[in-house]
């Protein structure tokens, strides 16, 4: 299926969206949640898979729907289509604070895996597949970094990040060992492994995790500042498990509980 080419603008600062044209007659996938506005003109359709294999019947259809299943995504995806003459615009948001990273797949060599929660949105045309890491090590303790998504095409997708972002060019035999979180995107020609920290007084003292991705090069790879499973830890490990805290923090949320004003006006206090 050919691609279609769109321009587009990416906007904001911490919490980013883009905002993608469409040509007449253009289309643009987006994933479950993502939408944020769009011109009248354009015209919304729910379809199996990620769209791009619409003209190859109900297996090629069906195929495409179970590759986004096993990633854990839905099973069905949003087309965006510009049904009028005139230039129309789409805006996706980001789930949660970081960078929206536009990735043009032509120049990448027509393929990119990343993060299996990390894409956003693509141009039509643009399939969404699995990318198995090789090793059985990696499968089971890479956490993560075992089923990635994988981008196919030559037109635009866009994928998101948390936090800040890093983008490294690695050499052949080059290697750089991050935490498998942290591991946004990279390039097919990049080897994925996990290796052992080494010391267990490290994993369990030092606040890190028993195993790092190893990513060798000739290769370019992104990562992350903040995944988000590091943000949702952090959250759950600071929220109230019961109702609030009373140590720290505005009084206002305990009183509307039925907290400290509720007790004394109530005559609890005795």
């Amino acid at each position: 299926m050919a691609m279609d080419v769109i321009d587009y603008e990416v906007r904001g600062a911490e919490m980013q969206f883009v905002e993608v044209e469409l040509d007449p007659g253009e289309a643009a996938i987006g994933e479950a949640g993502s939408l944020m506005f769009m011109d009248a003109g354009i015209g919304m359709d729910t379809v199996f898979g990620d769209g791009s294999a619409q003209q190859g019947g109900f297996f090629g259809k069906l195929l495409g729907a179970g590759k986004r299943l096993v990633t854990g995504e839905s099973l069905f995806t949003t087309v965006y289509t510009n049904q009028t003459q005139a230039k129309q615009r789409v805006a996706f948001a980001a789930p949660y604070p970081g960078k929206i990273l536009p990735m043009d797949l032509r120049q990448l060599g027509g393929t990119l895996i990343c993060q299996k929660d990390a894409f956003l949105c693509a141009a039509r045309g643009v399939s969404l597949g699995i990318a198995f890491q090789q090793k059985l090590s990696v499968g089971f303790f890479g956490g993560e970094g075992f089923i990635m998504q994988k981008l196919d095409g030559d037109g635009l997708a866009f994928v998101h990040a948390g936090g800040t972002v890093v983008k490294r060019e690695l050499a052949a035999g080059q290697q750089l060992l991050v935490d498998t979180g942290c591991v946004v995107a990279y390039t097919p020609s990049t080897n994925f492994e996990i290796q052992y920290v080494g010391k267990i007084k490290t994993a369990l003292f030092g606040g890190e995790g028993l195993f790092f991705a190893r990513l060798t090069g000739p290769g370019t790879i992104w990562l992350q500042s903040l995944p988000f499973s590091r943000l949702a830890s952090r959250v759950f490990a600071a929220a109230p498990q019961r109702g609030g805290s009373r140590e720290e923090g505005s009084i206002l949320p305990g009183m509307a509980a039925g907290g400290l004003l509720g007790g004394v006006l109530g005559g609890d206090d005795e």
